[in-house]
């Protein structure tokens, strides 16, 4: 499919977002605006200085200057904006469901208390649901490379606010944080009605993965990349029909993948796998949902049945309720069906 076609289909798509960590959608030219209005100097003398700093050798350093970048949120609004703006930006891609990870101890553990940061955060997706028509599910992150005492603290701020949070996660450094670190406050959230997603296969081994699944029980795996490594684990995910939201721009740009032409996601598809697209970062990582399924599909020569199948296997890996799932798959399949060339 030539460029232009592809993209003109590609925005078309009804699309759900599965990961994206709303810290990491915070382009420069807002994160300059709100460090402005909160009177914080940032090392950066211009939005270009600071775009020229998006260059990263792995995970770690990527994470330094998200942190650096997270610290100019201090106020409802900071939150609310960051929020809302990510939430327009991904309406313009069709996107109509979201399910955005946030991470309390990025805030809390710098004196910004939990309330605030949910707050302006829920305030935006409300807005989106009732303008957009847009629906979504919050997921709370516990940080791996802190301890699992921090995570407990965290789920205890969480307890007035269980209604507007529907499961938790586990993100940052993954390398020397296996999933097992978390396994009791992994148990603890899941008591609380909690439904449970972690990060494991990016840079971690294949035994992240099978430490995610046997140990914490997790009803979705984030990224994934490594379970190509095991052939049990890929018929067990099968046999599971557990999701992997993959982040193809992030993996290029952490180099988790040297080129686009290595990402392992059709290969993923062809076994059966519920492989599925998102964004992880986009504001680092060079691209949001579109984007992302563009250069995927441009490099590696997706057909419209892959396209077709990432969509629905995103509805089906969603968090949504079967009839949600169901009206939502629909949707894809007359889209593509409509199609004409």
């Amino acid at each position: 499919m030539e460029p232009t076609k592809l993209k003109k289909v590609i925005q078309g798509i009804p699309k759900a977002e599965l990961h994206l960590h709303i810290e990491g959608s915070f382009e420069p030219e807002l994160m300059f605006e709100i460090a402005n209005r909160n009177n914080i100097s940032l090392a950066y003398d211009s939005v270009e200085s600071l775009k020229k700093a998006y260059k990263f050798n792995n995970l770690q350093e990527f994470l330094d200057i998200y942190y650096i970048g997270a610290q100019v949120l201090i106020h409802e609004r900071d939150f609310y904006d960051l929020t809302w703006a990510y939430l327009k930006k991904v309406h313009g891609q069709n996107v109509v469901h979201v399910e955005v990870f946030f991470d309390p101890q990025t805030h809390t553990d710098r004196g910004v208390p939990f309330d605030v940061v949910i707050k302006g955060i829920y305030r935006a997706l409300e807005k989106a649901k009732s303008e957009f028509n847009m629906t979504y599910k919050l997921i709370m992150s516990y940080l791996r490379h802190l301890n699992e005492e921090g995570a407990f603290k965290t789920l205890e701020s969480s307890m007035p606010y269980k209604d507007w949070i529907d499961g938790v996660g586990l993100d940052s450094s993954e390398l020397g944080n296996p999933p097992s670190k978390f396994l009791n406050v992994f148990k603890a959230s899941a008591e609380q009605g909690y439904k449970l997603a972690a990060h494991a296969g990016e840079e971690g081994p294949v035994e992240y993965i099978w430490e995610a699944i046997n140990l914490l029980n997790v009803d979705r795996i984030d990224h994934g990349n490594r379970c190509l490594d095991d052939e049990k684990l890929v018929q067990v995910l099968i046999e599971k029909n557990m999701g992997l939201t993959l982040c193809p721009l992030s993996n290029l740009e952490l180099k988790v993948i040297q080129k686009m032409e290595d990402h392992p996601i059709l290969k993923m598809l062809e076994k059966g796998l519920l492989a599925t697209i998102h964004s992880d970062d986009p504001a680092y990582f060079g691209g949001y949902m579109n984007e992302n399924y563009y250069e995927t599909a441009k490099a590696l020569n997706l057909k419209e049945e892959h396209l077709k199948q990432l969509a629905i296997n995103a509805f089906e890996a969603s968090w949504l309720n079967s009839d949600q799932k169901k009206k939502h798959i629909s949707y894809v399949k007359t889209y593509f069906n409509s199609l004409s060339y």
